[in-house]
């Protein structure tokens, strides 16, 4: 099947390797050269935007913000050849989305919005857990790209459905974040150990996959980005701006979208989201080392 992938940032290029390497023919571009030269590296094909569309039979994005994918997708209305499908997997607003589907429905160009959830990680090992809606046989006939990025499919509706479901999902990955950065600063304050308390909870009864997964890195107090601070706070916004279309009172998460606003201000705009912790030990004078209040040992 002829591909072209626009954007090859961290989820974006796995998701073009893994195509490629199962045969298809896989052109892309982007705006950065470094990126173009891995996805060469990795078996696919530069190309201009506008050709690429023209040729393409699916045509898969991963992108930004609602901004890009109202621009990319003025190109698939413009370029994309009859039968086309065009795969859209980045975490933009249901409102955007639907305004993408009118266009696109102009020209009769099937449009499958693909929520991906996991982290770039998750991406390069062909992992991730796609939420799809859109139209039903384009989603069938779409699978065998599907499937190669990862184990669960899940078709949830002809509209924005999966555009909602990313939402719900990151909100309770916002939340989990947050619940961790007070219940490992109540820890701390109280004297118990960084390492023996990460050790406890992915152990126990709140050990979801997310915690197990944060505790790789977290157990170290390595705060090395797999999804930063500002990608966070964007989503939170985005779930923020549809609970207020909706008329759902989200008071929790509104909080700790303050939280991470205060961790970009206090220097983690680009370290991983989980940086929330450092805000709540701060909070609690404790040091940003992993010891107690002060540096003195925990």
């Amino acid at each position: 099947m002829r591909v072209h992938l626009i954007g090859a940032g961290k989820m974006g290029l796995p998701m073009g390797r893994h195509l490629a390497a199962a045969g298809h023919d896989v052109s892309v571009d982007d705006l950065h050269e470094h990126r173009l030269e891995a996805a060469r590296a990795s078996g696919m094909t530069a190309s201009t935007r506008q050709a690429g569309i023209a040729a393409a039979e699916v045509v898969l994005s991963s992108l930004p913000n609602d901004d890009a994918l109202w621009s990319v997708a003025q190109d698939v209305h413009r370029h994309a050849r009859l039968g086309a499908v065009y795969v859209d997997t980045s975490t933009v607003s249901p409102a955007m989305s639907a305004q993408v589907a009118g266009l696109l429905a102009e020209r009769e160009l099937d449009y499958l919005r693909v929520a991906v959830s996991g982290n770039s990680h998750m991406a390069d090992a062909a992992q991730l857990t796609l939420l799809v809606s859109g139209p039903k046989d384009a989603y069938q006939r779409s699978l065998p790209l599907l499937q190669r990025l990862g184990p669960h499919l899940y078709w949830l509706g002809h509209e924005e459905q999966a555009r909602l479901m990313k939402l719900v999902v990151n909100l309770m990955i916002a939340q989990t974040s947050a619940m961790l950065a007070e219940s490992l600063a109540l820890g701390r304050k109280g004297g118990l150990r960084w390492e023996d308390m990460w050790e406890v909870l992915t152990h126990s009864a709140v050990a979801s996959p997310i915690v197990k997964a944060k505790s790789e890195q977290l157990a170290h107090r390595d705060f090395g980005a797999t999804f930063t601070v500002t990608q966070m706070a964007k989503d939170v916004n985005l779930i923020l701006d549809e609970a207020a279309r909706l008329k759902v009172g989200l008071p929790q998460t509104a909080m700790t979208l303050q939280l991470l606003n205060t961790a970009a201000a206090h220097g983690d705009a680009d370290a991983d989201y989980a940086a929330v912790i450092r805000c709540a030990e701060r909070a609690a004078g404790l040091a940003d080392d992993g010891a107690g209040p002060r540096g003195r040992p925990a």
